[in-house]
């Protein structure tokens, strides 16, 4: 019964994401779920007493999935600027992913104090792990700067979802080189 239970909220979390990833916060309804997965309205609530536990339960799950992708390509990397570079590639190409635009889904959400504080948390682990590549390269105030360069992250993350003109892959560059040498870019 236990494994059941398991498989039939891991099948609530998935439909969570599809409906997230497809329609923002709005699409994440407990009749969408049901209906996504085959369960009757009542059974969702067994599983989730709010759509805010859905959330929570969806930044507790795939965050620290996502952050350790971030973490692994920032560890392949030998010096601060190919750490920093890594941290800005590889949160740009998990844009693709569906637990990405999940989580991105529900940071723009409204949600309750609950798990607005828990994706801020979430949300500082991956800057933590930017401050010492920042403090090597000799930035002032190594945190500040990580919080500021995540926003540029976020802005390419937003600017890539919205299927701008430019390739991705240019708009991965142009942060990547904001975070290393700010607007003016790279000195000849």
């Amino acid at each position: 019964m236990a494994e059941h239970r398991t498989m039939q909220r891991g099948a609530l979390l998935d439909a969570a994401r599809s409906l997230l990833s497809e329609g923002g916060t709005e699409a994440l309804t407990f009749p969408a779920l049901a209906e996504r997965t085959g369960l009757a309205r009542s059974s969702v609530y067994e599983y989730f007493r709010s759509r805010a536990a859905v959330v929570e339960e969806l930044c507790a799950v795939d965050f620290p999935v996502w952050a350790a992708e971030v973490e692994t390509a920032m560890a392949a990397a030998d010096t601060p600027e190919a750490k920093v570079a890594a941290y800005v590639r590889k949160q740009l190409d998990l844009v693709g992913d569906r637990r990405h635009r999940a989580v991105v889904a529900i940071s723009a959400g409204e949600l309750d104090d609950g798990a607005r504080e828990k994706i801020r948390a979430a949300h500082g682990g991956l800057v933590a792990m930017v401050v010492e590549a920042l403090a090597a390269l000799g930035t002032p105030e190594p945190r500040l700067a990580a919080m500021l360069l995540q926003g540029v992250v976020d802005a390419a993350v937003r600017r890539i979802e919205l299927g701008a003109a430019e390739h991705p892959d240019r708009i991965a560059e142009a942060a990547v080189t904001m975070a290393l040498h700010g607007v003016t870019g790279p000195t000849p």
